[in-house]
């Protein structure tokens, strides 16, 4: 790399911090000036209240078990929306039968089968997981069925012509075409499953996880607590984005071989 294009990167790296550092300085003017002391607190007393929680144990712990359920949720919800998209991709009578349904469920907000899962599981974990896996199941429906069905006619024509088994059609010609929806799909999943496992340890209070804390900060009226989980939800929410992007680059790096 030469010095030129090294240099424009690490312009480009600082211009990114512009933003987020003059909000920084925005929040910690208003806190001093008393604009409300209430919702604007110090960054000292910020940074304070996280390193308590760090120490304590208390903020691992609870971010341990949201990211447990992330991850339980979006392997099962991601899973079963990937064969629900594969079926309705690969038969016109599946699709036929099941688009109706999906088609009525996708307008309602994942929070919205907050009071029917409460009635039919209860307020524990596992209402928290089934939520999540709503969350994660629909983006990997929709796209798994997108990527299968717009796989180039011509390559498919191509392989029958060449008398490909269905198999060998799915696994050379299908499933290669519809990776990149497929883990477009997975992205949208995993920021949808972080949201409803937040949204879910909030509204069902037993058991470990941020939103409980936030719910306990709140009840105590401790602003602090409430906002510095509200920055790690984010933080951690970007670390999962940033990652996932990388993987998902590594492994569709054959998109840029020409």
């Amino acid at each position: 790399m030469s010095r030129g294009s090294s240099g424009h990167a690490w312009l480009s790296s600082l211009r990114s911090w512009i933003v987020p550092v003059a909000l920084l300085l925005s929040w910690q003017l208003a806190a001093v000036t008393g604009v409300s002391e209430y919702v604007f607190i110090p960054l000292q007393t910020l940074a304070r209240t996280f390193i308590e929680l760090l120490v304590s144990g208390e903020l691992i712990v609870n971010l341990s078990a949201s990211l447990r359920v992330v991850l339980q949720g979006l392997l099962i919800g991601g899973g079963i929306g990937v064969a629900i998209g594969g079926l309705m991709a690969a038969s016109r009578t599946i699709e036929r039968l099941i688009a109706p349904v999906f088609n009525a469920w996708r307008p309602i907000p994942t929070l919205g089968f907050v009071p029917l899962i409460a009635l039919w599981f209860g307020t524990g974990d596992l209402s928290k997981l089934v939520l999540v896996c709503l969350a994660a199941a629909e983006p990997m429906i929709l796209n798994t069925f997108e990527g299968l069905r717009n796989a180039d006619r011509k390559l498919v024509e191509s392989g029958r012509v060449l008398t490909f088994s269905r198999w060998q059609l799915f696994r050379y010609i299908q499933l290669p075409a519809a990776m990149p929806a497929v883990f477009t799909g997975l992205q949208h999943a995993l920021g949808f499953a972080w949201i409803a496992t937040v949204g879910a340890e909030l509204l069902f209070t037993v058991g470990p996880g941020l939103g409980g804390i936030m719910e306990r900060g709140q009840n105590a009226a401790r602003m602090e607590i409430v906002i510095v989980c509200v920055v790690c939800i984010g933080v951690v929410g970007l670390a999962i984005n940033m990652g996932f992007t990388r993987v998902s680059n590594w492994v569709l790096r054959w998109r840029d071989v020409h």
